[in-house]
């Protein structure tokens, strides 16, 4: 009997040692909760015209054909494919992901035939407790133009000194992005723009020179109605009294709608948008168009992400 009470009492002291390893094991393993960070907040690296949060994963490559139509209603007919049969703008990047917060790229842009280099680093991450609301990333871009110099200088002064510099255009942006639940999420975009060389100009209604630097705060959001399709949006507002109220050449403030679909690991957008063309140091200063006027333009992109 004595034999049995002193068996049955060292088993259940091994256990008891054995179920409390365990539990130190599981306390130590389990992550902090502050640490988790938040994943996905936009799907790709752009919402449609804007920059997202978003940066390529280390080590990826991620190619992407981005295209832009003319106008469907105004001018659009069924000889023009209702602006189908028009490329206003063709883009072809490469963004490289250096790190899982640093991506680096190359483009080429029909519009201005623009070739560009960018950077994006996302330095700040929210986090499911909220200790950190927001992420954070920074973006900037270096546009050059190698057009003809006719078409760079029509219209100017022939005493104005040519130079190479005036080829450039700088644009910088801090992105600062939150996701609400799995539904919805949103970002704000400081902004500036700068060309080297700009067109002397004067808005006749109020008396505004146009100017090199132009700042704009950017809005953009992604609401997701199904598991794979989503509603994305992106606006710019242009801080340019240059650009408010010009008759002679109005200016409009860039708008774009889309739709987005996931399919098997890939992200296809469709939109409408009243920009023509697609790179920020293009769009920014010269959207024209009005879509109260009609004046929007059928656009999709294509990525191909290759992993090394």
């Amino acid at each position: 009997m004595l034999k049995k009470l002193v068996f049955a009492f060292v088993i259940g002291i091994t256990s008891s040692a054995i179920a409390q390893e365990e539990d130190l094991l599981a306390l130590v393993n389990e992550p902090e909760v502050g640490n988790v960070k938040v994943f996905a907040t936009f799907k790709t690296t752009k919402i449609v015209n804007a920059q997202s949060i978003e940066t390529v994963k280390k080590g990826d490559l991620d190619f992407r054909i981005t295209h832009r139509f003319d106008d469907i209603a105004v001018g659009g007919s069924g000889h023009t494919m209702w602006g189908f049969d028009n490329s206003m703008d063709i883009r072809y990047s490469f963004d490289y992901g250096v790190t899982d917060k640093i991506t680096l790229g190359l483009a080429r842009s029909k519009y201005n035939e623009l070739l560009e280099g960018y950077a994006k680093w996302r330095f700040l991450e929210q986090t499911t407790n909220n200790k950190v609301p927001v992420s954070i990333a920074a973006y900037t871009n270096m546009g050059f133009t190698p057009k003809d110099k006719a078409l760079i200088y029509s219209g100017v002064d022939k005493s104005v000194t040519q130079k190479t510099a005036h080829r450039f255009s700088y644009f910088s942006q801090l992105i600062i992005a939150r996701k609400f639940g799995n539904w919805f999420s949103a970002q704000i975009m400081p902004s500036y723009h700068h060309r080297n060389f700009v067109k002397y100009a004067i808005n006749a209604d109020n008396n505004a020179e146009e100017t090199n630097g132009i700042v704009s705060l950017g809005v953009g959001g992604r609401i997701r109605f199904t598991k794979r399709m989503a509603l994305i949006v992106d606006y710019f507002y242009n801080v340019s009294k240059y650009r408010q109220n010009n008759k002679a050449n109005p200016f409009y403030n860039p708008l774009a709608v889309g739709l987005e679909i996931e399919t098997g690991g890939h992200v296809f957008h469709l939109n409408f948008t009243n920009n023509g063309a697609i790179s920020e140091t293009n769009f920014i200063p010269n959207t024209t168009s009005n879509w109260l006027d009609g004046q929007f333009k059928f656009g999709f992109n294509i990525s191909r992400v290759f992993s090394f």
